[in-house]
């Protein structure tokens, strides 16, 4: 049976209800996930970061029917307790919670890796790798047998990416922290994963140094010739929350058109020959 593009999750996620840590707007992939979810059926709480980010979150989370609409620093344990307490007063049980946290300084982006600050490097970590160990935490008493846990990573996480740094860092003990959660829980049924999307025109990735390069070089090196899409990332979070990854868990999803499973592409390869060359004249 063929399907057309949106109708296939109709229902696939009916009665299915989770929490989203991280949607800022309707341009990020969280957002991107968040929208799948939602057409699929499914209902969702959402957190934001301070008053600032709430005006941007509110109208997204309204959009999609959103019962429950907190502030939560990610770092601060009491916040996400009282975030997942909410959660059980109104919906009970969780299907599904997605981690789409991540921060570093901006002068710990730039520069030579070296040159890490103490403070930028704790923050970075704090931030983006030790919330998912809280998030879990106190997500676990609430979950559904056959729940799912995932986060969002980045394939800085193995190879080193210009201007990324310590985030690179963070999204290793990212991936480390999701393998040892699916130990933890995987006795209840509960998954964890992560997503590690390719690049994508997002407000947050704009900000990096460079990354109009790295769109350009990522279409070079991918099998596809392409850069990924908000819709192909939402797809591959609908895939994780929902029944149809029941037997996933302990995995780094790459949906990045193939981008991470090549070396170099063709073109590259001509690049490197034609610059050695020049640099023999």
């Amino acid at each position: 049976m063929l399907f057309r593009s949106g109708d296939f999750n109709m229902d696939l996620m009916k009665g299915k209800k989770g929490v989203i840590f991280g949607v800022s707007n309707t341009h990020g992939i969280a957002y991107g996930i968040a929208k799948q979810l939602h057409d699929a059926g499914a209902e969702i709480a959402f957190t934001y970061a301070g008053e600032a980010m709430e005006k941007r979150v509110k109208p997204i989370a309204e959009s999609m029917g959103a019962k429950i609409i907190m502030s939560c620093d990610v770092t601060k344990e009491d916040e996400v307790k009282a975030v997942f307490a909410e959660c059980e007063k109104v919906y009970g049980k969780l299907d599904f919670v997605v981690h789409a946290v991540a921060f570093a300084k901006k002068e710990d982006l730039m520069g030579r890796f070296i040159e890490t600050s103490k403070d930028g490097w704790d923050t970075a970590l704090g931030v983006s790798a030790y919330s998912l160990v809280t998030i879990a935490r106190n997500a676990e008493p609430i979950m559904n047998e056959n729940g799912s846990i995932f986060a969002l990573t980045y394939l800085g996480s193995i190879l080193s990416v210009p201007s990324y740094n310590v985030m690179g860092v963070a999204k290793a003990a990212l991936e480390s922290t999701m393998r040892f959660l699916a130990v933890d829980l995987g006795k209840k049924g509960i998954r964890v994963n992560c997503l590690s999307a390719g690049p994508v025109k997002t407000l947050a990735s704009m900000g990096i140094s460079g990354f109009s390069k790295m769109l350009k070089a990522a279409v070079l090196r991918a099998p596809m010739k392409r850069n990924v899409a908000l819709e192909d990332v939402g797809k591959a979070g609908l895939y994780l929350a929902s029944d149809l990854s029941t037997g996933t868990t302990g995995e780094v999803i790459y949906v990045d058109c193939g981008c991470h499973s090549a070396y170099a592409s063709a073109e590259e390869m001509d690049e490197i020959g034609r610059a050695s060359c020049r640099e023999r004249v």
